[in-house]
């Protein structure tokens, strides 16, 4: 399968040169049976037509609400997709939502960092039994509005829009990340270390079990399958 990753932003610091770029830990993440090319989208990147089966968006430093050139075309594209199959991770979960008729705001909650737990609402085809996930978070903003032709897959008391599935196209999107190792996810907090509140705490909850392999093989799945939605 054809796989477009669409970069949305960096890694800050030396993080790069230690763990790589979003696109390889999605790779990592998803493993080799997918056919790879990344697109810098802030560099005005986008792929063309139809040259690849599906598209994820990475995470971004960015909000989607900023006045940036590049986000416009990047809300399009999303828009445009049509029957292809969309991946949003959450800076692009929350494009997704922007695009598609939610809103996104920077959330009176704050940072929310370190290893959450997400219960899920609306099991679909491509995920397991599962009733409860823990997740590496690292974001400020939420989607505040659902999007209309969307279901609420995955919620917690802190993130109500935690995962979404739309219901008139092939499309999902999670709020949390399950391409972050855990050593990532804590140089991360480090690097945000006077932003994120009670930092210690968040770093530490990383230590705990995670389910990222469960939510990887949901995203493989859903990827490979019909990407049906129920």
């Amino acid at each position: 399968m054809k796989l477009a990753i669409l970069e949305t932003g960096r890694p800050p610091g030396d993080l790069p040169s230690r763990f790589g770029d979003y696109p390889a830990m999605f790779a990592a993440m998803l493993g080799p049976e997918f056919e790879i090319e990344s697109f810098d989208v802030a560099a005005g990147e986008l792929p063309n037509g139809g040259e690849h089966d599906a598209c994820l968006i990475t995470g971004s430093p960015a909000g989607v609400y900023e006045d940036l050139p590049w986000i416009p075309g990047l809300l399009d594209f999303i828009r445009a997709a049509g029957d292809r199959k969309l991946v949003g991770i959450c800076f692009g979960h929350q494009a997704m939502a922007e695009a598609l008729g939610g809103k996104v705001e920077k959330s009176d909650k704050g940072w929310g960092a370190g290893l959450h737990l997400y219960r899920i609402e609306h099991r679909q085809p491509w995920m397991d039994s599962s009733g409860e996930i823990a997740a590496p978070a690292s974001h400020q903003d939420q989607v505040v509005v659902h999007p209309p032709h969307a279901k609420v897959i995955v919620a917690s008391d802190f993130t109500p829009f935690a995962g979404l599935a739309w219901t008139d196209r092939p499309a999902i999107s999670f709020q949390f990340h399950p391409e972050f190792e855990p050593a990532f996810a804590k140089a991360l907090i480090a690097e945000r270390y006077d932003r994120v509140p009670n930092p210690d705490a968040a770093i530490a909850s990383l230590n705990a079990p995670n389910d990222n392999r469960r939510i990887a093989a949901w995203i493989r799945n859903f990827l490979t399958s019909t990407g049906e939605t129920e």
